[in-house]
């Protein structure tokens, strides 16, 4: 189950479509409670999840920050790092 969604916005690059649509799909399994559906219920499924995702790019085309673009690189080693320190067992 998804734990955490990543921040897609002030990224240069900016964020691909993967990355929105992966985004999208743990936000509706949080939602949703499924990690995988079940026949029943999957085309909704599929369906919030593209519908999350068209919200999504909407959401970051309209934006707009002053500040400078995060870099992934920098952004992702800061990840690891707190990572490191939050689960480091001695």
């Amino acid at each position: 189950m998804c734990r955490n969604i990543k921040t897609l916005f002030n990224f240069e690059p900016p964020a691909t479509e993967e990355e929105i649509r992966a985004a999208s799909l743990q936000f509706v399994r949080k939602l949703s409670g499924f990690n995988k559906p079940s026949r029943a219920n999957e085309a909704a499924f599929d369906k919030a999840v593209e519908d999350v995702a068209a919200v999504a790019r909407v959401l970051m085309q309209s934006l707009t920050t002053t500040a400078e673009p995060r870099d992934r690189d920098i952004e992702a080693e800061k990840a690891r790092e707190r990572s490191r320190q939050r689960f480091h067992h001695d």
